[in-house]
């Protein structure tokens, strides 16, 4: 039995023990009446499936976030790999295990990101949202440098958050060039900046700092209207003219494209259709470089959920 295997280096059939985050957690009942645990176990290479059968618990979703000593087995169901568990449990104070091992980080400097980040804030030329912009900062700075992007699906790591806005930075920066005669870049990189920074009300975080769950706020409101209601309030406090500071808050509302994928309105201006279209970019992009990590060269993965089809890693 092999101790403390990385995820990312599991394979069919191996049997293993050791220590990884209880990602997701949801108690349910099999076709055979049997209480069971759909869970999702992580480590700093990645996540995967877990199935704990015939468990009545104690483990549920009140424990997501928290570190488990799990034993069980790989194996392949449907094209995709996933874990039987045999045993499974919370770790204690007498447990042994590498924190920085299990915690997923993004592959980035942090200090060195956000540092590029301010700088092409303090580029945008325009004072009012240049403004707006760097006092949103200034109150969820230091969260946008440690928090994940999301519970799962993309950048739902620490730093997470940071990385993807940052990533959206540079391509609002490029393609406001591109297009300067239809997008005002003052607009597009202070919508880019301020589309996601809601989050931070929107989640409920573990110990770790990892997304546990979407909070009370999140659920009834989400962040896009969060952001936009924070956006109206440092635009009235700083005397941003209405129309200015009604684009801003049309930027964040409308950021996802369409209603059915959460937009609270459709984009009516050229900086919310772009935005949009760059969030979309670099969430798709990190799906596929998370999921790509899994796949061996000339190989297919899994049907990934989040993209409703399986991916092709070429050689």
């Amino acid at each position: 039995m092999r101790k403390d295997i990385r995820i990312a280096d599991m394979a069919v059939g191996d049997e293993f023990e050791g220590f990884y985050i209880l990602k997701t957690a949801q108690n349910k009942i099999s076709n055979n009446g049997k209480p069971y645990l759909n869970a999702v176990i992580s480590d700093c290479s990645g996540d995967m499936d877990a199935k704990v059968w015939d468990y009545p618990g104690p483990l549920g979703p009140a424990d997501e976030g928290s570190i488990v000593k799990v034993r069980a087995t790989v194996l392949e169901y449907r094209g995709s790999l996933q874990v039987s568990v045999e045993k499974i449990r919370l770790s204690d104070e007498n447990d042994t295990y590498v924190l920085s091992q299990l915690v997923p980080v993004a592959p980035m400097d942090a200090e060195k990101a956000y540092e590029e980040l301010l700088g092409l804030v303090r580029s945008i030329e325009d004072g009012d949202y240049r403004d707006v912009a760097e006092a949103l900062l200034e109150r969820h700075g230091e969260t946008l440098k440690s928090m994940p992007a999301a519970k799962s699906v993309h950048h739902s790591f620490l730093n997470g958050l940071l990385m993807h806005t940052l990533n959206m930075m540079r391509q609002a920066d490029f393609l406001a060039g591109l297009y300067a005669g239809t997008v005002d870049r003052s607009l597009l990189l202070a919508g880019t900046c301020l589309h996601d920074l809601g989050k931070e009300w929107e989640f409920d975080f573990s110990e770790l700092g990892l997304v546990t769950e979407y909070s009370t706020p999140g659920q009834l409101l989400g962040h896009l209207v969060m952001g936009a209601q924070e956006v109206a309030d440092a635009a009235r406090g700083l005397g941003i003219p209405e129309e200015k500071a009604l684009l801003l808050q049309h930027m964040l509302l409308s950021h996802h494209g369409e209603p059915e994928f959460g937009a609270a309105v459709r984009p009516m201006c050229a900086e919310a259709e772009l935005l949009s279209l760059i969030d979309k970019i670099d969430s798709r992009m990190e799906i596929y470089r998370e999921s790509l990590e899994a796949v061996a060269p000339g190989q297919f993965s899994g049907r990934i959920f989040a993209l409703e089809k399986r991916i092709y890693k070429h050689s």
